[in-house]
């Protein structure tokens, strides 16, 4: 794979950001990785000469400095997410993974890159598609969605950016394109063989499971396999571990 491929990561120190973090610098793929303790960096790739650690919060960076770290990348991801306290979930910044999504998305803007760069969304199978394509949950499952978004802040934030990349990046922006990936109960296990679809699967009442191993193969593949990002350019896919599947 040739190195001269070059991601900016944030939440690469999360527990599938780390995934992510340790499947491209094994595809010999130059990381910037972002992160607010790069204590929390997986064993073994702090001595990596192809990571470059950032230390920083994202929302602390100012648009000189994103812009800087941005430029010379062929793709953004961001497996931004809330930790999973009460703190994590109720406290500030409730709007994390939508403002992080805008900045991004609106540092690559700024540089006018001669040649589109990914942005790659670590979403959830909570997040209808914004195109109303997702016609799977019934009356009772949207009510449920609709409660959760309004009580817990994380699953309107995921919806939010969601969104934002649909509405206002859209398909034809000269400088992004996107994916947001969403995967259903996170596991932990290897890489193992998965499905993707355009639209959700199972319901709330009964969720499939996905590796986060899987999540993190299946990120890497939208930023090196041409034919795989071409499929997924602009689309939410659902990705779950092919034993889970129903369909």
């Amino acid at each position: 794979m040739s190195t001269q491929q070059i991601v900016l990561l944030v939440g690469g120190t999360g527990r599938t950001g780390q995934r992510v973090l340790e499947q491209l610098l094994s595809r010999g793929i130059s990381v910037r990785a972002v992160v607010r303790s790069p204590k929390k960096l997986p064993a073994g790739t702090a001595d990596n000469p192809n990571l470059a650690v950032i230390e920083a919060g994202l929302l602390s960076l100012s648009d000189e400095d994103l812009q800087r770290h941005v430029r010379g990348c062929n793709a953004v991801i961001s497996c931004l997410g809330h930790v999973t306290s009460f703190k994590g979930i109720f406290g500030p910044p409730r709007d994390l993974v939508t403002r992080a999504t805008m900045r991004l998305c609106r540092g690559i803007e700024a540089l006018q890159p001669t040649r589109p760069i990914k942005f790659i969304l670590m979403s959830s199978v909570s997040v209808n598609h914004p195109g109303r394509l997702d016609t799977r949950r019934g009356m009772l499952e949207k009510a449920l969605v609709w409660v959760l978004r309004g009580m817990i802040p994380p699953a309107k934030d995921n919806q939010r950016s969601a969104n934002f990349l649909y509405d206002n990046i859209g398909m034809s922006n000269p400088f992004v394109q996107w994916a947001a990936v969403r995967p259903d109960t996170l596991l932990e296990g290897d890489v193992s063989e998965y499905t993707l679809h355009e639209g959700l699967v199972s319901s709330l009442f009964a969720p499939d499971s996905t590796n986060m191993a899987n999540v993190a193969h299946f990120m890497c593949e939208l930023v090196t396999n041409s034919k795989t990002w071409d499929e997924w350019n602009g689309k939410l896919p659902v990705i779950i571990n092919a034993t889970a599947s129903k369909s």
